[in-house]
Order: structure tokens, then sequence, then C-alpha cells
């Protein structure tokens, strides 16, 4: 299980649930961008699970890391073709919603790109996974890691609220609460997968 987090609190929090794997982000609002090296120092201090940090945009090599491509991949005209080229250029990992909306709505793309790829590359579902959907998931494309944010709202603790001003963009929720990463729903989610992936 690999948990896409963007603060140490929601790092912390994805270990402590059982998450194997983090994806460190920044501005998941905006699609997710290279945190600071400042933030990856901290969170690598604070958790011992793996850390895959995100780095967009930038254009460098990073090999010998591994190197997952982003959902970028559920942009392309022609799925099938694109693992291809993938595989071609040494990706070990695409993360996909099977070019849909969601995990669950693209699953059957999931299933023939798992199909597809034959073991050559890990074909990673991410987008609405929840507890709700992920055995369906799971079951239903034959995946063996998945992708999730595993977050939930808490209060900022902000003490004055002024209600007569948007600091930012008009967003669904409120500039009052934080988005972190559930230790709950990470230990729930954890569960499913061992149940069905072992």
């Amino acid at each position: 299980m690999e948990v896409c987090v963007d603060s140490v609190e929601s790092a912390i929090n994805a270990e402590r649930g059982g998450a194997g794997r983090i994806e460190l982000c920044s501005s998941l609002l905006e699609g997710g961008t290279t945190p600071s090296m400042g933030v990856l120092q901290v969170v690598k201090q604070c958790v011992q699970i793996p850390v895959f940090v995100m780095i967009r945009p930038r254009g460098a090599l990073c090999r010998p890391l591994p190197v997952t491509f982003h959902r970028a991949f559920d942009m392309v005209h022609d799925p099938m073709a694109a693992l291809e080229t993938l595989l071609t250029l040494g990706f070990e990992r695409v993360l996909t919603s099977g070019c849909d909306g969601s995990a669950l709505e693209g699953l059957p793309l999931i299933k023939r790109l798992i199909d597809q790829a034959k073991g050559r590359i890990v074909v990673m579902p991410g987008g609405g996974i929840t507890d709700r959907n992920l055995q369906r998931i799971l079951e239903g494309s034959g995946a063996t890691e998945f992708h999730c944010s595993a977050r939930s709202a808490r209060d900022s603790g902000m003490k004055f609220r002024n209600s007569s001003v948007v600091m930012g963009a008009s967003l669904s929720s409120s500039e009052y609460s934080i988005k972190v990463t559930d230790v709950t729903q990470v230990r729930t989610l954890t569960a499913i997968a061992k149940n069905i992936l072992v």
C-alpha cells in the first residue's frame, strides 16, 4: 500500500496505520508537485518506511532510484501502447485510474493493463480508493499494489476566522480545515489488502 502524503503529520500517520510506502508530494490540489528538501529531510527523520518523492516538473536522470509514472498516464490516447512505451523507458510502475474518474470506474482497463504487463511493470491502481471499493478493485484487477491518500479533514486550530475573506480559490473544503492521512483509514485499507493479497 502506497499512501500519498503532503505533510510530516500525514507521513507519520501513514506509517502508524501500516502503509508499506509513502509518496511524498506538495500541492496536492494542483495534482502534486515536488516537496521541499526540508519537508523530505524531516519526513525521512520521522518514518522508517520507504519514501518515494514526486519529482515534478524537473528533468533529470534518477537512476538507480525506482521510478513510477504519474497519473498523467490517464490522459493518453492509447493506454495499451503507452504501457509498452513506459516499459522501454525503464519505468518500474505506473499509477493509473484506468483512464477514468476513479480506479473503480476504470477497473476494466486496469485489468487489461495488468494482463498485458505480465509482471514486466507494476500497474498500480489509484484514484478514489476507499475501504468501500478496495476489495472489488484488487480482486477485479489482479493488482498487487495500490495507491491512495486515505485522508480525512480535521480542524486547522486557527483561532480567528474571518468569514468575509477567502484567501485562495473557491474550494469545496473550508479554509479552516486541513486534510491529513488518517491512521484508521490506513489500518482499514491495509487489513483489507492483506486479506486479499495473501
